[in-house]
């Protein structure tokens, strides 16, 4: 109280503060966000980092399975396409995260993003998109779901401000589905990589899309929830 009858004082007297003294003074009294992000204890946890290493060593090893045997199940699947992009984040994360000298290293992150690669990888070495049909749309909300939430895991190491959060995380699964969607249309167009089986249908189109970016506000919801900062008590 004293304060705020101090600020008016100073206002009333001929000797007035700069305005930035004002400023500041009053920014002072406004609370200012602290809490850490959670996501940070998450990186930390031993069992995330194993389950992070679980995850690439089963990525690497359906892959090698899937060029070195090409099994039946994948034919016409575009594997050749899938294998770079896929593996990327093997790759990539751990670089970055070198580079860049993040620590702790972005295990929750990087267990988000590899996941997503790893389900559909091992959907299709299993045959299970040609065995049940609705595995297609089951995936395309679940794997959102972890894209998303591999999204705010790396925007939350550094950024502890949780407003717009979600519709961030909403807006990075809807440009993502829409661009996924556009290279399945050209490598369907051109075969490459050996694509045949993708049923690119405008139906399929656009229940993936709707699924996907739906699966991505789910997912930016509970990451927000999460790996966010907690809301001040």
């Amino acid at each position: 109280m004293s304060t705020d009858w101090q600020l008016w004082a100073d206002m009333l007297s001929p000797h007035r503060p700069e305005p930035s003294d004002y400023l500041a003074s009053v920014t002072a009294d406004i609370e200012q966000p602290s809490a850490r992000s959670r996501v940070l204890d998450g990186d930390r946890n031993p069992l995330t980092r194993w389950a992070n290493l679980a995850v690439k060593v089963a990525l690497v090893a359906s892959f090698a399975v899937a060029i070195g045997l090409s099994p039946d199940t994948i034919e016409g699947k575009a594997m050749g396409f899938r294998a770079p992009l896929f593996l990327a984040p093997v790759v990539l994360v751990p670089i970055i995260a070198r580079l860049r000298r993040w620590e702790p290293y972005p295990h929750t992150a990087d267990l988000l993003l590899a996941a997503p690669f790893l389900i559909d990888t091992l959907g299709n070495l299993s045959g299970a998109y040609d065995e049940f049909p609705r595995t297609d749309d089951v995936l395309h909300a679940v794997n959102w779901v972890l894209l998303v939430g591999a999204f705010h895991a790396f925007r939350f190491r550094n950024v502890h401000d949780r407003r717009d959060a979600v519709l961030l995380g909403y807006g990075f699964g809807a440009m993502s589905i829409v661009w996924w969607e556009i290279m399945e249309w050209a490598v369907s167009e051109d075969g490459f990589g050996g694509a045949g089986a993708l049923s690119l249908t405008y139906v399929d189109t656009i229940g993936d899309l709707f699924l996907s970016s739906t699966g991505g506000l789910i997912g930016s919801l509970i990451a927000v929830r999460w790996l966010g900062p907690r809301r001040p008590v």
